[in-house]
């Protein structure tokens, strides 16, 4: 049977790829075997301050930002945001929790992780910020996540060391770079030929896929 291979590019610190995860979970539910999910990583958060400086600075700052923020995630109600968010811990970048969770997909990839250990670390984390207002930033914090969701410590530590997690996201960000991915999340279907970014209602994303499905590669048609 053929399948449907979607790449999924996001920053962690992403709200839009917060509320929209709930979607990610509904075609895994939905199409099952029929397509998979590749996450993969982009620095929108990469230098937090330098963000702010050059996009908030005249908008209240990191204030300002996560008022933002929870204004964006009161239209949804499916998920619940601490209001001291971006305030009672603010990360420096994304970059140390990037890091970990592609360390983690290694080692869901070389099997020494079970199936879906990726997908569920990388929600822990963002439930870890944006509900509990950890600071995903720090290592601690990465390592009680990894734990939390069934991860060992011992596995994932020397990805880390000896950079290999480091290979991985520098593979991400170049990917992020050739295909000119420019914002969080984005959906990359059909060869790059469909292409879904930003906050894109899940009927939307439900139809390309039965579409996609429905039209064997080589098989495009006109309409």
């Amino acid at each position: 049977m053929e399948s449907v291979r979607i790449t999924h590019f996001s920053d962690v610190f992403c709200v839009w790829a917060y509320v929209s995860q709930i979607r990610c979970d509904e075609l895994v539910k939905q199409f099952d075997d029929r397509i998979s999910i590749d996450y993969r990583y982009m620095q929108v958060f990469g230098s937090v301050r330098a963000k702010m400086a050059a996009q908030w600075s005249e908008r209240g700052g990191i204030a300002g930002y996560a008022a933002h923020v929870l204004e964006v995630a009161s239209g949804f109600e499916h998920v619940t945001l601490h209001p001291e968010v971006w305030l009672k811990a603010t990360p420096e970048s994304s970059m140390p929790c990037h890091l970990f969770l592609c360390a983690v997909r290694e080692l869901e990839a070389c099997g020494e992780a079970e199936p879906g250990s990726q997908a569920r670390a990388a929600w822990a984390a963002r439930e870890a910020f944006f509900r509990e207002c950890a600071n995903i930033a720090e290592q601690p914090v990465l390592i009680e996540i990894a734990e939390r969701t069934g991860i060992p410590a011992a596995r994932v530590e020397p990805l880390l060391a000896d950079g290999r997690a480091h290979a991985a996201l520098s593979a991400d960000l170049a990917d992020v770079r050739d295909r000119a991915v420019r914002a969080s999340p984005t959906l990359i279907l059909d060869e790059d030929r469909q292409r879904l970014t930003g906050n894109v209602g899940y009927r939307v994303i439900e139809a390309n896929i039965r579409e996609l499905l429905a039209k064997p590669s080589g098989q495009r048609s006109w309409c």
